[in-house]
């Protein structure tokens, strides 16, 4: 009884001094969670997008050898409190979820129906589908986290963006609501900040407001749900080159409960976690990476190829571009067009129509005017279906061709002065 006593005497009352915090309290502890502070703004280590390892959950996992494509589903989630069992028992359930990337299309195999949430479980049980949960929020901030962080601060902030502490892929667990420390039009505010930093990689040499609003490489410069699949593809790519937990630890086949066996999977220990990326020349390697996945993802060169060879006036500003100079040269002949070829064919008859006897002859005429008499002959030879060089010397009296070489050289160069001023 005494030991009881004593014991009991000796243990600090902790609660006797705590204090519940104050909302104020609270919200600076939120906010700190949300903005990267000081320490972690500078170019070498902003902007920042990691992931956290499988490794923490599981001791092995499929690994899929032909991932499917991710696709990103939005919940709607419980509002972010420890507090509350049946919301956090949510949240794990999505963190696990989207935690085994690696089973990719396969992972709703890792889980059964005692593992997920009804609403998770019936989604899962869909079929084999390579599905990323992500929060349903006005924002979107959960689904465009992978371009949003690829960002450099200085864009941040002409924008009008905040930075953010990093990022993390796959989406894991909330603490807040994101949608409170976002601006209402962040997702405009993302589509221009996005465009402006991919656009030198589209088009180089000229600016993005050479271009008019409904210009469509603008608009897909500015279309977040094109990027997202390349920046998908890139972050995939990285994980896979992390190695895994316990690197002994693998299966060559992965069986079912009725003993059939996946093809393409194994069983292995889960990759380590890591930075994706850390600081700007880290994000500005990943982002070139991820233009030249668009064009995988996206056929991003022969949509570039297409909307150049088929531009109109209307896809320009009043701003000067290369691209509207060299657009402007062509429509405008600035650069002669014109190349004039004398043939010499067999066997072949003059071909009429309609534009020729009238058009072609105004101008065919006004072009003779320019000749002197010995090569106007020279032209009318060739108009008339004399097309050897020998049979039109002869005609002119000439002893070779040679004559008549020299003249065509001479009226050739006049023809491409004349065609091009009359074009």
């Amino acid at each position: 009884m005494t030991d009881q006593k004593t014991a009991k005497e000796t243990v600090p009352m902790c609660n006797e001094d705590f204090t519940e915090p104050t909302e104020a309290e609270i919200e600076v502890l939120r906010q700190e969670e949300v903005f990267a502070s000081t320490d972690q703004s500078g170019p070498d280590l902003y902007p920042r997008m990691f992931n956290m390892s499988a490794g923490f959950m599981y001791s092995a996992t499929l690994h899929t050898q032909d991932p499917a494509a991710p696709e990103y589903l939005t919940l709607p989630m419980p509002s972010p409190s420890f507090e509350d069992g049946e919301s956090l028992r949510f949240e794990l359930a999505v963190a696990k979820w989207n935690t085994v990337w690696e089973s990719a299309q396969y992972r709703r195999r890792v889980f059964g129906a005692e593992d997920l949430p009804p609403r998770l479980y019936r989604i899962a049980d869909r079929g084999d589908n390579n599905i990323v949960f992500v929060p349903r929020t006005r924002s979107r901030y959960y689904e465009y986290a992978p371009l949003f962080h690829l960002l450099p601060t200085s864009t941040l902030q002409l924008f009008g963006l905040p930075q953010l502490t990093a990022g993390q892929w796959p989406f894991s667990i909330r603490t807040v609501d994101i949608d409170n420390y976002l601006p209402a039009d962040f997702e405009k505010r993302l589509a221009r900040a996005w465009a402006a930093t991919v656009w030198r990689h589209m088009v180089p040499g000229s600016p993005l407001r050479g271009f008019s609003k409904d210009d469509p490489l603008r608009l897909l410069a500015h279309n977040l749900d094109y990027w997202l699949p390349a920046a998908t593809e890139v972050i995939q790519d990285i994980l896979r080159t992390f190695p895994t937990v316990d690197q002994e630890l693998i299966s060559p086949t992965a069986r079912l409960l009725d003993s059939s066996v996946l093809p393409g999977v194994t069983v292995e220990s889960p990759r380590k976690g890591g930075d994706l990326w850390r600081g700007e020349a880290d994000a500005k390697d990943v982002l070139a990476e991820v233009v030249h996945r668009a064009d995988t993802t996206g056929q991003l060169r022969a949509i570039l190829e297409a909307v150049r060879s088929n531009r109109v006036v209307d896809d320009f500003s009043d701003f000067w571009s290369f691209e509207k100079e060299d657009f402007e040269r062509r429509l405008y002949h600035k650069r002669s067009k014109v190349k004039v070829t004398f043939v010499e064919l067999t066997d072949t008859i003059p071909v009429q129509g309609p534009e020729t006897q009238v058009v072609g002859s105004i101008v065919h005429g006004d072009f003779l005017a320019l000749l002197n008499a010995k090569d106007r002959e020279v032209v009318v030879l060739l108009s008339s279906g004399v097309t050897k060089l020998t049979e039109i010397a002869q005609v002119l009296g000439y002893a070779n061709h040679s004559a008549v070489s020299k003249r065509l050289t001479r009226i050739r160069r006049q023809a491409e002065e004349f065609f091009g001023q009359v074009d």
